[in-house]
């Protein structure tokens, strides 16, 4: 008998993984330095106060404070507004 699959067999079964992108944290959660607010491919949603973007255009904050999305011409941003220490 072959080891080898004949047939249509041998042209299924392969899945690519789930890459689980979307928004991470919602509108008015409170998160800290460092949170992934956004995973996206492109720029779907744009940096704002307080939000930086990674090589591959996760949006992440860099203060302490709360979500907040706007919309300016257009264009959609995430903001992280501080919170008072």
């Amino acid at each position: 008998m072959g080891r080898k699959r004949g047939g249509s067999g041998a042209k299924n079964g392969r899945d690519p993984n789930p890459k689980y992108l979307g928004i991470k944290r919602f509108d008015g959660e409170l998160i800290k330095a460092g949170t992934i607010i956004v995973r996206q491919r492109g720029s779907k949603f744009y940096p704002g106060d307080n939000v930086q973007c990674g090589k591959d255009y996760t949006l992440f904050s860099v203060a302490n404070g709360t979500v907040k999305f706007s919309e300016r011409r257009g264009r959609r941003y995430a903001n992280v507004i501080p919170v008072e220490a």
